[in-house]
């Protein structure tokens, strides 16, 4: 019996000598030409257009999906477009942590990265099954707009685009991230989604600098038309990065945050935390504020308290660039992902403006549309009153805030740390707007009025001790004596009114507030309520009638 012989070389590879390589087969050909179909789009414009793009500090749209995963990205329509090279537009699925993810690019390398009607309806394509498939959708945006060569097929292709994204509002989350130079269309597009991020040395808009030259004369810089400081402020962006990698970076990490679509829960991570701690650095920070000279006036940064609450301390805020007064943020309490919205004392006393009620409403209708809870911080004297506010719209800002807050579907608690008055308090999730439950801090004030509401309550002895200050002033005593007699007795009524009346007591016992939580106790509280509420919540997508405003 033989022995048997074992070898390295491939049975299937031809050894014939008598086959020259220089000859191929219809077979080879066709392989051949399969390669080269896969590596045009990957070569973009040419090197020369790549080096152009890196001498501006952008990267390839290549190498930005490099960043956002390690994982091989499948590519969808990779020879799209009558060049076989992707027609300016990159669009695949990406495993990113586990999960899928649609995604498209625009290649800047390639006809500036513009649209016509055929990479728009490859773009439409991607952004259904985005929906179809239940997945989240990461868009970067680097067109110079609409392809001008392709007539009227360029605005097609936005317009087909348009509509899918609209389509898909609500279902997924989607997020924005703007390179480069992007306008028009460009611009539009993105402000579809769910959030927007834009980096430093980039600009979107309307119209560039060079075209308000042209119609209005007027001389202004790309930055100042459309760049992060501007949209930051108007809330037309939502995060603001330095640079394309910490765009990259931060649309992962706000990723991390949300659901896949809106008949799933954000992701749950477990944590190390417990819930059960007692936070010393809440207690402390109370104990300062309110020990101070200026008392329960002193302001704080909201920031510190909502950093104490969440596991390890991490927090994600939204729109950080705008309206401070108000801040929200996502966060992980025992690993769930809740939303905050706080008031923040730091900022104008933590009034309620135009701004922040902008602010607040489109955050709180995200969250309420995705299945994620929210909690409520409360510590605001109302809503800003004056003539700015009114002759630009506070009544109908301020109802949008309390509506998004009347429909929310989702468990949401309310603490009530400081201040809350008039308006404000009836809006700000109380029982009677649907909060799941309402807890207060002992040095919660709750009232119809904030300090001036002493003239009302207590009227006729105002009245007594400003008729004592003329009789005073008629008996002899100097203006000053008569004075000093008047406001001791005024700051007296100051102090039992705060004592009487802004304090939790009423609300507990009516039923407006559940309970009192004692500082450093508040994480803890805040986690055994919102575990009991996820665990009776189904997560699914909203129903019911749509109401006639957003």
């Amino acid at each position: 019996m033989s022995e048997n012989t074992y070898s390295f070389e491939n049975p299937f590879q031809s050894t014939s000598k008598s086959e020259p390589e220089t000859n191929p087969g219809i077979y080879e050909e066709a392989n051949t030409m399969g390669k080269e179909l896969l590596e045009k789009p990957l070569k973009g414009g040419g090197t020369d257009r790549i080096l152009v793009q890196h001498s501006k500090g952008r990267m390839t749209v290549w190498e930005r999906i490099k960043v956002l995963t390690n994982s091989e990205p499948n590519i969808l329509y990779q020879n799209w477009g009558k060049n076989l090279d992707g027609a300016s537009l990159i669009t695949g699925i990406l495993n990113i942590n586990g999960r899928d993810v649609a995604i498209y690019g625009h290649d800047f390398t390639l006809r500036a990265g513009s649209m016509d009607a055929t990479n728009g309806n490859k773009l439409a394509r991607l952004i259904y099954m985005a929906g179809e498939h239940g997945i989240p959708l990461i868009g970067m945006n680097d067109s110079a707009g609409a392809y001008v060569p392709a007539g009227v097929g360029g605005l097609d292709g936005y317009s087909e685009a348009f509509t899918a994204l609209r389509k898909i509002s609500g279902v997924v989350p989607s997020l924005m991230l703007m390179f480069g130079f992007n306008a028009g269309g460009g611009a539009y597009l993105p402000r579809q989604g769910s959030f927007m991020i834009q980096p430093e040395n980039t600009f979107f808009g309307l119209t560039g600098p060079g075209v308000v030259k042209s119609v209005l004369g007027e001389d202004i810089t790309a930055d100042d038309l459309g760049g992060p400081k501007v949209h930051g402020q108007s809330g037309v962006v939502d995060l603001v990065t330095n640079d394309e990698l910490g765009a990259l970076r931060t649309a992962l990490r706000l990723l991390s945050y949300l659901p896949d679509n809106n008949s799933s829960a954000a992701p749950f991570h477990p944590t190390s935390d417990p819930t059960d701690r007692f936070i010393y650095e809440e207690e402390i920070l109370f104990k300062k504020t309110f020990n101070s000279p200026t008392g329960m006036n002193t302001p704080f940064d909201i920031t510190l308290y909502i950093q104490n609450i969440c596991d390890h301390g991490q927090y994600f805020e939204i729109q950080p660039q705008r309206s401070r007064n108000l801040v929200t943020a996502f966060g992980r309490l025992g690993g769930h992902v809740v939303g905050f919205v706080a008031n923040n004392s730091a900022v104008s006393s933590g009034q309620i403006d135009i701004g922040a009620a902008r602010k607040g409403t489109r955050f709180i209708r995200f969250c309420n549309v995705y299945n994620i809870p929210l909690i409520f911080l409360e510590d605001t004297t109302g809503f800003l009153p004056g003539k700015e506010q009114e002759h630009n719209g506070i009544v109908l800002e301020g109802r949008k805030l309390l509506d998004s807050i009347i429909d929310i579907r989702t468990p949401r608690l309310t603490l009530i740390i400081r201040n809350a008055f008039g308006g404000a308090y009836a809006t700000f999730n109380s029982y009677h707007t649907g909060a799941d439950m309402v807890f207060a801090l002992p040095t919660a004030r709750i009232a119809v009025m904030g300090p001036a509401g002493k003239d009302y309550v207590y009227k006729d002895e105002i009245s007594e001790i400003q008729r004592e200050y003329k009789e005073n002033l008629k008996k002899g005593l100097s203006d000053k004596e008569a004075a000093a007699v008047r406001d001791k007795k005024l700051q007296s009524l100051s102090q039992r009114y705060e004592k009487e009346l802004m304090n939790p007591k009423e609300a507990l016992s009516l039923g407006s507030v559940s309970r009192i939580v004692l500082p450093g106790t508040t994480r803890n509280i805040l986690f055994q309520n919102l575990d009991y509420l996820i665990r009776h919540y189904k997560p699914g997508p909203m129903s019911g009638p749509q109401r006639e405003f957003e």
